[in-house]
């Protein structure tokens, strides 16, 4: 090991394995963690952003003084600027209002500007963080966008280096990978590598209610019907990126919201390790999978990241309270709709007209009605606000509903207590959608469903 680096990009790579002890004590098989953090830019995205920017330099691509432009959730906007700093680039990036503020300030701090976009809508609207970074690179003279979903170099960087580097540590003897899977890049290159030097070993990839991959991968389908908005970050798509090969990852198996968060904060508490909301996912779908493991089986998960681009969310109690992540005794929403007081939701296409949405609501008696777009949520209406509508403009009632639609009803898990589901619901927010994983099905609370029970 050198004992002086001549710069900072020397340091990525050669991260430490760690042995899972408390948290997979019931698990026969032993566990490692792969611990990405030791990265300067405290996750696993340094190696593919340093590959990428080195690969467009060699193309022609990324010139001199030019500036890199990229859609990212953080971490790779991390790598990317901590490279562009010692290379001499400068940066632009856009990412999504889900992302936690500590990753949006992180990047800031190396003098990157970053454009903040919002979540739900679909990657090819205008205002997607998508669509804003390759608008950017088409504005910006002399830039490059990154692209890490199809740019092929993130795969290679894996497949060229952390996939050798996991290989070497066990000695060969890995028998399975499990990794959340968002841009595919660590899932496919490691995966690829590690199946060439042994086809058996497996590759389960983590994914994320919300997502599309575990019933594409399954199915062949890419089913609009399973997006709609989720919490965790850097896992999950709504689109099918280039890097992921589905060849490669054996199975996908998806992790609640709630069960990622909570696991993330007990790798901190129970193993010392300071991971972030993905790599919780991940651990949280070991234990998920546990039963597929036996004696003599060796384990290794990916810790994408560091737990302080997390400290106003999965480590913050207040937050985690808010989203009903942390179990309060008293009724729950599942006991709101195992009583009846709460309905399955009702949705209606953003392209049926006013008229359509009016008749639907004073059919079912309902005050507000969710809407969608090729069956994902994007938006809702409320009784209050169709009457101001129509009272303003009745010919409104044959344009489509889209047009006087309001933001999305915020999403909770179906074991959020009561007292934390009145919270949520506000006079911008009149209801909360709630989701039971286990039966695929969500249903919807209402003010007055909530009063009943108060």
């Amino acid at each position: 090991m050198k004992k002086i680096y001549d710069d900072i990009l020397e340091t990525i790579g050669g991260t430490p394995m760690v042995r899972i002890n408390s948290i997979t004590r019931d698990i026969p098989a032993t566990v490692v963690a792969k611990i990405e953090t030791f990265n300067p830019g405290n996750s696993i995205k340094d190696r593919m952003a340093v590959r990428m920017i080195e690969d467009a330099e060699k193309s022609g691509a990324l010139k001199p003084g030019g500036t890199i432009i990229e859609g990212t959730s953080g971490n790779t906007g991390m790598g990317l600027a901590i490279a562009a700093v010692v290379k001499g680039y400068k940066c632009v990036f856009t990412t999504t209002d889900k992302q936690s503020k500590e990753k949006v300030d992180a990047l800031k701090a190396f003098g990157a500007e970053v454009i903040v976009c919002p979540t739900n809508v679909d990657p090819e609207d205008p205002r997607s963080y998508y669509s804003v970074s390759s608008r950017l690179e088409r504005e910006i003279p002399n830039s490059w966008k990154a692209n890490q979903y199809d740019n092929l170099s993130n795969t290679a960087a894996h497949y060229h280096w952390t996939g050798p580097e996991i290989w070497d540590q066990t000695d060969g003897t890995v028998t399975h990978l499990v990794v959340g899977v968002g841009t595919g890049g660590t899932a496919t290159g490691v995966g690829r590598y590690l199946k060439e030097r042994n086809p058996a070993v497996k590759v389960w990839g983590i994914d994320t209610y919300g997502s599309v991959f575990k019933k594409y991968k399954e199915t062949g389908i890419f089913d609009k019907n399973e997006i709609y908005p989720y919490i965790t970050e850097g896992i999950g798509e709504d689109f099918l990126p280039k890097n992921v090969d589905f060849s490669v990852i054996d199975h996908f198996e998806k992790v609640t919201d709630k069960d990622a968060a909570l696991m993330t904060r007990r790798i901190a508490r129970e193993e010392g390790i300071f991971a972030g909301n993905s790599g919780g996912s991940a651990m949280a779908g070991v234990l998920q999978l546990k039963d597929h493991f036996k004696a003599g089986d060796l384990v290794v998960v990916i810790f994408h990241d560091h737990g302080s681009r997390y400290l106003g969310k999965m480590f913050n109690d207040e937050w985690m309270r808010e989203k009903g992540f942390i179990e309060k005794s008293g009724m729950t929403a599942r006991d709101l709709v195992a009583s009846g007081l709460s309905g399955e939701l009702l949705a209606i296409e953003g392209s049926e007209p006013v008229a359509r949405a009016l008749a639907l609501m004073s059919h079912h008696d309902f005050s507000q009605i969710s809407i969608t777009m090729d069956k994902r949520l994007v938006g809702s209406l409320n009784e209050t606000h169709l009457y101001d509508q129509l009272v303003a403009n009745p010919a409104i009632k044959a344009e489509p509903v889209v047009s006087i639609m309001q933001p999305a009803f915020p999403f909770a898990d179906i074991s959020t207590p009561v007292e934390l589901l009145a919270t949520m619901i506000t006079p911008k927010n009149p209801a909360v959608l709630v989701r039971d994983f286990k039966t695929d099905k969500t249903f919807i609370i209402t003010r007055s469903d909530v009063i009943r029970v108060l």
